[in-house]
C-alpha cells in the first residue's frame, strides 16, 4: 500500500508538470486581464473551461455571486467533500498584487491532476470560484449562503515571500462614515455653514488618540474619500473609509464600539449628522494543524523550504476566516519572491515572473497531494475533522 501511495503521489507530480504550460499560459492570462472584486467574469470563464472540458460538472453564480463557481467531479462514493477554492479578483488600480492569478489556478490544476490521474478516488472534488476576496467578502456570503455546509475539508494556497503553513489573520471590518453638513459661503457667511470635513478631520483625531488603549493586535486604516468640493465652500457632505482589525471578532467588536463612538461625537461637535455604512466581518483564521502538517509534509517532498509564521504582527485579514469557522481549513503560502510584500507594484511582478510560475506549479502539487492523503488516509481525515468538532466545541 506504501508503494503504491508513493507512485500515485509521483504520478499527481507528473500530471501537473504535464500540464505546466496550460496552468502558465493560464495564470497569466488572468494577471494580464486584472478584475476587481464582483467584476471577475473573464477570470471565471477562463477557469472554469478546463474542468468543463474535464468532465466537472460546472454551476456558475452560485449563492447570488455572478462571478462565483462550483466544479464537482464525484469520484467512487463514500468519501469526504474537499473544497479547493480559487481566488482571482485584483486590487484596484495595481492589478494581481495579491498574486490571485495563481491562487485560481493553482486549484484548477489541483482539481485537473487528481480527477485525470486517480479517477477511481473514493470522494468528491470541488473546486469553489470565490470572487471578491478583496473587497467585499464573498467568501462569507457563500459561508452565509450554505455553500460550504457539506465540504469536509478547504483549502487553498496563496503566493508570498516565503513558504508557510500556519500562518494567522485578524478579524477585521470595513466601514464608510458620511458625514452631513450644511454648505456656506466660506468668507461671506462661514457662521451659517456646518463643516462635515471638519468632522472627518475630528475622527482622525479621535481614532488616534484611542490607539494607545488598544491591544497591540489592533490594526486601524483610514482615508478621506471625499472631503469637499471647493475651498470657499463650507463642505456640506464628506466621507472617510477606515478598516478596523483586531485578533479576533470578539476584539474586533470593542474595537467597533470606540471608533463608532469616536465618530459619532466627532460629527456632534461641530453639529453635523453621521451615517455609518459598515461591510461584512471577517473573522479571524482558524487553521486546521492535522491538515496543515500534511500541506508542510508534502511541500518539504517537493523540497520546498517551509518557514515558521511570524509569531507577533505581520499578519492581514482574508474571508478565509469565516471558511474556518464552518469546516476543517488551511490557507498555506507558498513562495514566489525574495523580497517583495503584498499589495505592491513588485508584488504584481512577482505573480507574473517565472519564480511565480514555479511556485503556481509546486502550489497546485501540493494541493493534489495533500488531498489525495485525505482521500486515501481515513485516520488522516479523521485527525482532521476531529480537531475542527473540538476547536467548535471549546469555542
Amino acid at each position: 500500500m506504501y508503494i503504491e501511495r508513493v507512485q500515485e503521489k509521483q504520478a499527481l507530480i507528473d500530471k501537473v508538470d504535464a500540464m505546466d504550460s496550460q496552468l502558465r499560459e493560464l495564470s497569466l492570462k488572468i494577471h494580464q486581464n486584472p478584475e476587481v472584486s464582483f467584476h471577475e467574469y473573464q477570470a471565471m470563464n477562463w477557469l472554469t473551461a478546463p474542468l468543463e472540458e474535464a468532465g466537472f460538472v460546472i454551476e456558475k453564480g452560485i449563492a447570488k455571486l455572478e462571478t462565483s463557481f462550483r466544479a464537482t467531479w464525484e469520484g467512487e462514493p463514500g468519501g469526504p467533500t474537499i473544497a479547493l477554492l480559487a481566488e482571482y479578483d485584483a486590487l484596484a488600480g495595481l492589478g494581481h498584487g495579491c498574486g490571485h492569478n495563481i491562487i485560481g489556478t493553482s486549484a484548477v490544476g489541483a482539481a485537473l491532476a487528481l480527477k485525470e490521474t486517480i479517477p477511481n478516488l473514493k470522494g468528491k472534488i470541488v473546486v469553489l470560484g470565490t470572487p471578491a476576496e478583496e473587497l467585499g467578502g464573498g467568501k462569507i456570503i457563500m459561508v452565509e449562503e450554505g455553500v460550504f455546509d457539506q465540504v469536509d475539508v478547504a483549502m487553498m494556497c496563496h503566493p508570498h515571500k516565503k513558504s508557510m503553513v500556519l500562518r494567522g489573520g485578524l478579524a477585521c471590518v470595513d466601514a464608510t462614515f458620511k458625514y452631513y453638513g450644511k454648505a456656506a459661503h466660506a468668507a461671506a457667511s462661514p457662521e451659517q455653514g456646518i463643516s462635515a470635513l471638519d468632522a472627518v478631520i475630528h475622527t482622525f483625531v479621535a481614532v488616534n488618540s484611542l490607539r494607545q488603549f488598544f491591544k497591540d493586535d489592533v490594526r486601524i486604516h483610514g482615508i478621506i474619500t471625499k472631503g469637499g468640493e471647493a475651498t470657499n465652500v463650507v463642505p456640506a457632505y464628506c466621507e472617510a473609509e477606515f478598516l478596523l482589525r483586531a485578533e479576533n471578532v470578539e476584539q474586533l467588536e470593542i474595537v467597533r464600539e470606540k471608533v463608532y463612538a469616536a465618530a459619532r461625537y466627532s460629527a456632534e461637535a461641530v453639529g453635523a449628522a453621521l451615517e455609518i455604512e459598515e461591510g461584512l466581518i471577517y473573522a479571524e483564521r482558524n487553521n486546521n494543524h492535522a491538515l496543515a502538517h500534511l500541506f508542510k509534509d508534502n511541500l518539504e517532498h517537493l523540497d520546498e523550504e517551509v518557514c515558521n509564521p511570524p509569531k507577533k504582527g505581520g499578519i492581514g485579514s482574508s474571508d478565509i476566516g469565516n471558511v474556518g469557522q464552518v469546516t476543517a481549513t488551511i490557507h498555506p503560502y507558498i513562495k514566489i519572491t525574495d523580497s517583495a510584500n503584498t499589495h505592491t507594484p513588485e508584488f504584481v511582478e512577482a505573480a507574473g515572473s517565472e519564480e511565480g510560475m514555479q511556485g503556481l506549479n509546486k502550489a497546485a502539487k501540493a494541493l493534489a497531494m495533500t488531498a489525495y492523503d485525505v482521500y486515501t488516509n481515513e485516520q488522516a481525515l479523521q485527525a482532521i475533522r476531529s480537531e475542527f468538532e473540538e476547536w467548535k466545541r471549546n469555542k
